[in-house]
């Protein structure tokens, strides 16, 4: 893994701040999904952005 990257073991601490349910990695996207809140949470420079206010709305 590069300086940067996402690691994917973080999923096992973090949860979605609006639902409390835990989230899927999209790799290609850069994203971490939150179904039950319809949304996805950017990865920036290897670092979750969890806001609801930088939060794509999923369709």
């Amino acid at each position: 893994m590069t300086e940067g990257e996402f690691d994917p073991r973080m999923l096992e601490a973090l949860i979605c701040p609006m639902t409390h349910q835990t989230l899927i990695y999209d790799a290609a996207r850069q994203e971490l999904i939150s179904r039950a809140a319809g949304l996805a949470y950017p990865i920036r420079g290897g670092i979750p952005v969890m806001l609801e206010d930088e939060a794509r709305r999923l369709d």
